[in-house]
C-alpha cells in the first residue's frame, strides 16, 4: 500500500529540506509539497522526487493550506499524514489535521506548545515545575507582576521561537523603559517570567502514543538569553556521551509528566529546561517539533542515526527504533563580532590542525554575508568523539580561537 504523505516547507530552508529529504526516503510513501517558495528553487534531485506540488501564497495559513490538501488529494488519493517542522507550522498544521480528518497532533495539543503562556498555565495546573508568568495585556498588568514576583524578569512574545525578541529586565528602570516602547495590549500581549538561575539544557524525546519511548539531554553553554545580550559571547551545546546517572533523573521524571499534561500522542519534542544549584529542574518552554540550532545534526551523530530521516518516519508511521548514544557530541557556534556585513574569519586553519580528525562538520561564514542576530551565530564547527571531555575541552577552544570579524 502507497501512502500519500503531504510535506509543508513554507520556505525552502537548508535544515527544511534536509527532512524533506528523509521524508522522500520513506518506504512505500507518495509524497507531496506545499510551500510559498516556488518548486524551481528546489534542489533538483528533490524535485524529481515529489509526487506533487502545491505553491500558496502564503505558506502559514490554514486555509490555504487546507486547500492545496484537498487539490492534491483529488489528484493524488486521501492524505494519510500531513506534517512539516516549522515551529510556526504546528497549530495551522494541526487545525488543518482535524478539520480534513488526517491523523497527528491536534489543536489542543498544538496550542498548548505554540502558545508559551498557555504551556506554563497547563504545566503549572498538572504540578509540573515552570517559571512563574503573567501574561500582561497592559503596563498596570505588567507593574502589578513584577511588583509581586520581583527582579530580575524575562519578557518575550508568547508565541516566539529561537530567543527572538526576548529579554532580562532588572529593575523598574528597565521595565518603564521596555514599555515604552513594547505596550502589551489585548491585541500584542507579552508574555512576563520568572528568571530561572541555573544550569540550561535541553530535553529532546520521541513519544509515541502518549508513552515516552526515547531522549536526550544536551548542554547549553551559557545560556541562549546571555548570548542575545552579549555580542562577545559564543554559544556552545554539548550533548555528553552519557546521560543515565540519577542527576538527570528529575528532568526524566518531570518531562515525561509534562509531555503527558500538555496533549501529545505522538511526536519529537524539544524541551529547554534548567537544572538549579540544589538539583531541583523548572522547563523553560517545550515545542512539538524537532529541534532547531543543529541539535538535530548532533542528535544523528551523536547517536549514528540520520534523526532528519528518523522524524518524518515516527511522523508518517509512528515507528522510531530508539538508538544508542555511542559518542559525545557538540557544537561551536560562530558569530560575528563588530559591523553588519562579514569581512573574514580567523583561526580557522588553527582549528583544524588542533581538532581535524574529531570535527566531522563545519560550516563557515563567508566574506559579504549579512551578519545573524541569532544566538546561533553566523556558522558553526561540529565535534565528535567518545570521551565527553575531549569535546568539551574541543569546545572552549574553539570559540577562543575563531574570530569572525564585521565591518
Amino acid at each position: 500500500m502507497t501512502h500519500h504523505i503531504v510535506f509543508v516547507a513554507p520556505f525552502f530552508l537548508n535544515t527544511t529540506l534536509r527532512f524533506l529529504k528523509g521524508t522522500l526516503a520513506l518506504p512505500d510513501t507518495a509524497v507531496s509539497l506545499i510551500s510559498q517558495d516556488p518548486a524551481e528553487k528546489l534542489p533538483g534531485e528533490l524535485r524529481a522526487g515529489l509526487a506533487g506540488h502545491w505553491r500558496i501564497d502564503n505558506g502559514l495559513d490554514a486555509g490555504q493550506i487546507a486547500g492545496a490538501v484537498k487539490q492534491l488529494s483529488s489528484r493524488l488519493g486521501a492524505v494519510h499524514r500531513l506534517f512539516g517542522p516549522l515551529e510556526q507550522l504546528q497549530v495551522p498544521l494541526a487545525q488543518v489535521r482535524e478539520a480534513l480528518d488526517i491523523p497527528g497532533i491536534n489543536v489542543n495539543a498544538a496550542e498548548n506548545f505554540r502558545d508559551k503562556s498557555r504551556m506554563k498555565t497547563v504545566l503549572r495546573a498538572a504540578d509540573v515545575a515552570c517559571a512563574h508568568h503573567c501574561l500582561a495585556h497592559s503596563a498596570g498588568e505588567a507593574r502589578a507582576f513584577a511588583e509581586n514576583q520581583g527582579y530580575p524578569l524575562v519578557v518575550k512574545p508568547p508565541a516566539g521561537a529561537g530567543g527572538k525578541g526576548t529579554w532580562r529586565l532588572d529593575n523598574n528602570d528597565q521595565l518603564n523603559a521596555f514599555l515604552a516602547n513594547h505596550n502589551p495590549s489585548v491585541e500584542q500581549p507579552c508574555l512576563f517570567e520568572e528568571f530561572v538561575t541555573g544550569e540550561e539544557h535541553s530535553f529532546d524525546s520521541v513519544v509515541i502514543n502518549g508513552e515516552l519511548v526515547w531522549h536526550s539531554i544536551s548542554r547549553y553553554s551559557p545560556s541562549p538569553l546571555q548570548v542575545m545580550e552579549n555580542a562577545w559571547i559564543q554559544w556552545c551545546v554539548l550533548l555528553p556521551r552519557s546521560i543515565d546517572g540519577a542527576n538527570y533523573d528529575p528532568i526524566r521524571a518531570t518531562a515525561a509528566k509534562g509531555l503527558s499534561a500538555l496533549g501529545l500522542e505522538t511526536g519529537l519534542t524539544h524541551m529547554e529546561w534548567f537544572q538549579r544549584e540544589d538539583g531541583s529542574v523548572a522547563i523553560s518552554e517545550v515545542g512539538a517539533r524537532p529541534p532547531g540550532a543543529q541539535i538535530t545534526t548532533l542528535l544523528s551523530y551523536a547517536h549514528d542515526r540520520d534523526f532528519y530521516h528518523a522524524w518524518p518516519r515516527l511522523m508518517a508511521f509512528e515507528e522510531f527504533e530508539p538508538p544508542q548514544r555511542s559518542y559525545a557530541c557538540g557544537a561551536a557556534y560562530l558569530r560575528a563580532q563588530g559591523g553588519r556585513r562579514i569581512r573574514q574569519v580567523h583561526g580557522i586553519d588553527e582549528v583544524r590542525r588542533r581538532f581535524g580528525p574529531i570535527i566531522v562538520e563545519m560550516h563557515l561564514p563567508v566574506a559579504g554575508q549579512s551578519r545573524s542576530d541569532s544566538y546561533e551565530g553566523d556558522g558553526y564547527c561540529i565535534v565528535r568523539h567518545p570521551d565527553t571531555e575531549v569535546v568539551e575541552n574541543a569546545l572552549n577552544t574553539i570559540i577562543q580561537l575563531v574570530h569572525v570579524d564585521a565591518h
